[in-house]
């Protein structure tokens, strides 16, 4: 949900930035600052209350139960600076400053790193640790990243004329971030209704699918990293009246996200036990584990395509799209493809874990669908104004 509005966010200010509009850059600011405040309340205060039937809905196992409920509710006090560092981060993105939030990220992931030694290792605190870590290490990145910000200079001049009537841009934010918020939440919700099926399949294979998935968040870094950066690029040149060069970059972050993810992919499909083994010393979740992963991993070159394609569409104001294909992907492939697999005679994690490649080539073909008709109009509109 944060990060579906913190999209709204970067993109419009890139589309500030890049039209040199710098008084409604720190109207745009201003806006977001109360509005993720707001978000990072309410947040807050229904994570608590949702936090037991989340964890009953996931169908848990019962041993794992009381230190889910620990680690979630520690969690959930550290929301505050996960919507304040998501909003600091989505600013510098949108002004073109990447190598910033870089920094603070950084930061928070030694933090992270070494109170998890101390409290995982150190004093054998378990779930309960590794929240305080987390949640502590959340809380360094985003009081440095404030109190740089309040010192530095944030690239453009904040012009104080003009202050009546253009203060609210909240609107505007909620309109190019909430489909990709609403996108984020629901695909959210989606990996609760996959989690469940497969902790229906034994306790083994629920800790499989944890590392897994943890394993996968990692891998997917360069598509997600350069969607992210083609959303603002896509943004700035739209804001600068250069569409061409927009699309260009898009192709590009393609190119450069298929690079280490063919790599990662042929190595998880070879090796991926060297991956799996990293997370538990028990020789059937690893097993498990690499089994997943070996068709669960080819979902990393796939969505290096529709990432990127993503990023541009909402760099051009097409977030509605991008939330459209990825919500049929989900709940019509999916969810379904992952039931049906594991409920196949013999069936096995490395059969359920196609669902998630298949489901995501279908979003590349509704992506494609979708590029070619934009790019169609996009001429027709080129060839009217030329002929006017």
């Amino acid at each position: 949900l944060v990060i579906g509005l913190a999209t709204g966010v970067t993109v419009l200010i890139g589309r500030q930035f890049g039209a040199r509009q710098e008084e409604m850059l720190a109207h745009t600011i201003k806006s977001a600052a109360k509005m993720f405040a707001v978000i990072a309340v309410i947040l807050t205060a229904v994570y608590m209350v949702a936090l037991k039937p989340i964890i009953k809905m996931k169908q848990t196992p019962d041993e794992a139960v009381e230190e889910a409920e620990s680690y979630l509710f520690i969690c959930a006090v550290g929301i505050i600076f996960i919507v304040g560092y998501n909003l600091l981060s989505s600013i510098w993105m949108g002004l073109g400053n990447t190598r910033t939030p870089l920094i603070f990220i950084a930061i928070a992931c030694f933090v992270n790193i070494v109170l998890d030694v101390v409290l995982v290792k150190g004093f054998d605190m378990g779930a309960v640790g590794a929240a305080i870590a987390t949640t502590l290490a959340q809380a360094v990145s985003f009081i440095s990243a404030i109190i740089h910000m309040s010192r530095g200079d944030m690239g453009f001049k904040n012009k104080k004329k003009g202050d009546k009537g253009k203060n609210n841009l909240i609107p505007q934010i909620v309109k190019i971030g909430s489909p990709v918020a609403i996108q984020n939440v629901l695909v959210g919700v989606s990996f609760l209704f996959i989690t469940a099926i497969i902790n229906k399949m034994s306790l083994e294979a629920s800790a499989a699918a944890g590392v897994v998935e943890k394993l996968f968040g990692f891998f997917i870094m360069p598509a997600v990293s350069f969607s992210s950066a083609f959303s603002t690029i896509s943004a700035q040149n739209i804001g600068a009246g250069n569409d061409k060069r927009a699309l260009k970059s898009m192709y590009t972050g393609i190119i450069m996200s298929l690079i280490p993810s063919i790599v990662i992919t042929l190595f998880c499909v070879f090796k991926g036990e060297l991956f799996t083994q990293i997370f538990s010393k028990d020789q059937k979740v690893i097993e498990l584990a690499s089994l997943y992963l070996k068709s669960y991993i080819l979902d990393c070159i796939v969505v290096c395509f529709v990432f990127c394609m993503n990023g541009y569409f909402n760099g051009c104001g097409y977030s509605w799209f991008s939330m459209v294909h990825s919500l049929i992907a989900t709940f019509a492939f999916r969810i379904p493809l992952s039931s049906i697999f594991s409920k196949l005679e013999n069936t096995s994690l490395y059969i359920v874990g196609w669902a998630a490649p298949l489901s995501t080539v279908v979003s590349l073909i509704l992506c494609c669908v979708f590029m070619i008709y934009i790019t169609r109009k996009s001429k027709r509109k080129e060839k009217l104004d030329t002929t006017t």
